[in-house]
């Protein structure tokens, strides 16, 4: 009897080779548990963004910029409901986290590298493309250093520019762009975009450290903050695309005064 039931238990690593499953091994406190199966509600979300840089994708390779732009904004606030999602829920897992790390690869790297490159960079051919390249490569080498370097960096900051943020200052620049084409000429706009290409892709990449606002919901600022805040905001209604290219290129910044704010403290 006791040999027969030795038989039959399942080993949770052993897999039949038919039967979509996930088996992974989750921590909970001290101890190692092992997990089957997925949480859907944080996963559905990545998915969905995963499926908004398809589509965005897709709409760049149609000449549908406006579309293909509004896509990967859409895929910015996915990315940041999925992540609250899985905190709320506690439905963090391992499976989720490298989900996500790809999905963000898909949204943030490649989708803007293809939005620019059929907006603008196509005039230059190979050198066009070997500027979208370098983006989207940088933002795959900036998410595979983050997810190395958890546990081990301040979460204060960011090291490098954070992908979603590298690509929304790619897509709003192109927005911009398409709204102002006229003041440009072709080859002019194509310079000026893979210049601004490989500025951000190189960004990602650096050492440069931003802040990462993953404590300032939970701080207090002066009152006066409120206001500018609602300041800022107007203004960017005024002319969205122009709005949000400005409000990332001085976050961008801010980037090189921490950096030698941090320094400057330790010498």
């Amino acid at each position: 009897m006791t040999n027969q039931s030795s038989h039959t238990q399942k080993d949770p690593n052993d897999h039949d080779g038919i039967t979509f499953e996930v088996v992974e091994t989750e921590q909970h406190g001290n101890q190692k548990k092992i997990s089957h199966g997925v949480y859907p509600i944080p996963n559905l979300i990545t998915s969905a963004s995963m499926l908004s840089a398809f589509f965005s994708i897709v709409a760049s390779s149609e000449g549908r910029f406006d579309k293909a732009c509004l896509a990967i904004f859409l895929s910015a606030i996915l990315d940041g409901m999925d992540g609250r999602a899985a905190r709320m829920l506690n439905a963090q897992s391992p499976f989720g986290e490298q989900l996500d790390s790809l999905a963000d690869c898909v949204a943030f790297g490649l989708a803007p590298a293809i939005l620019m490159y059929h907006f603008a960079l196509h005039e230059f051919g190979r050198f066009g493309l070997t500027c979208a390249f370098v983006f989207s490569v940088c933002a795959a080498f900036r998410l595979a250093r983050f997810n190395v370097q958890i546990g081990t960096v301040d979460k204060k900051y960011f090291i490098g520019l954070a992908s979603p943020l590298a690509a929304i200052l790619v897509t709003s620049s192109v927005m911009v762009a398409k709204d102002h084409a006229m003041s440009f000429t072709s080859q002019m706009l194509a310079g000026l975009c893979a210049i601004w290409t490989v500025i951000c892709g190189l960004l990602m990449v650096s050492n440069v450290k931003y802040y990462s606002f993953k404590e300032f919901d939970r701080q207090k600022i002066p009152f006066v903050g409120l206001i500018i805040g609602v300041l800022i905001m107007g203004i960017a209604l005024y002319d969205i695309p122009v709005g949000v290219l400005a409000i990332g290129v001085i976050y961008t910044l801010s980037g090189f005064w921490t950096t030698f704010m941090t320094k400057r403290k330790k010498i």
